[in-house]
């Protein structure tokens, strides 16, 4: 007479490594695409945390009823200085330049509202602005009046380009001679919601 047939428990051996290799090659295909999105969300990530700063600056000068500047600079601890490709800001009463690493106060100049080092996620940004600082008036317009509307394009070329046939979505930042503040994709046409 025969054994008896057991039902067979666990996996082999070469269904374990045929699974491995599935997975390991699923894992190449989605590389490129995984990273390109790591990418792109340093610059989303950079672009929304300077618009949110350019809004608290305005909506602070409002609360205020006096004037609130918005300023990018080259790094966030005391040798700070104003600078267009700053990827630091700081929203305060005074002049920062040399002061940034003081802490958040009401009294002691430069007093800081609010700031951000660039190091806080997005590493890769590139920012390139129209101009270093903006104020805002206590009534939320922009002091002085610019000529045209504040552009600041954040970028990533460690990403690849922003061409539209580019792997990277660039984003831009616009302030109006008015003071309002929006996001635009600059890739999309003027007369696009989305567009610039």
């Amino acid at each position: 007479m025969l054994g008896r047939l057991h039902p067979q428990q666990g996996v082999t051996l070469i269904e374990l490594c045929i699974g491995i290799a599935i997975v390991a090659v699923l894992i190449v295909l989605a590389l490129p695409t995984f990273t390109a999105w790591l990418q792109n969300s340093q610059i989303r990530v950079a672009a929304d945390a300077i618009q949110n700063g350019i809004s608290i600056a305005r909506s602070e000068a409002i609360r205020r009823n006096t004037s609130v500047r918005f300023q990018f600079t080259d790094t966030a601890d005391n040798s700070c200085a104003i600078a267009v490709t700053g990827k630091n800001w700081i929203v305060s009463l005074d002049d920062p330049s040399g002061a940034c690493g003081s802490a958040a106060s009401d009294t002691a100049v430069p007093r800081i509202i609010q700031m951000r080092p660039a190091s806080d996620g997005t590493p890769n940004a590139v920012v390139a602005a129209g101009q270093s600082s903006i104020v805002f008036t206590g009534l939320g317009r922009v002091n002085p009046v610019p000529a045209a509307n504040i552009n600041i394009n954040v970028t990533n070329p460690t990403g690849g380009s922003c061409a539209a046939a580019g792997p990277m979505r660039c984003l831009r930042i616009v302030v109006s001679t008015g003071g309002q503040v929006r996001m635009c994709d600059p890739a999309f046409a003027s007369t696009d919601p989305q567009g610039c």
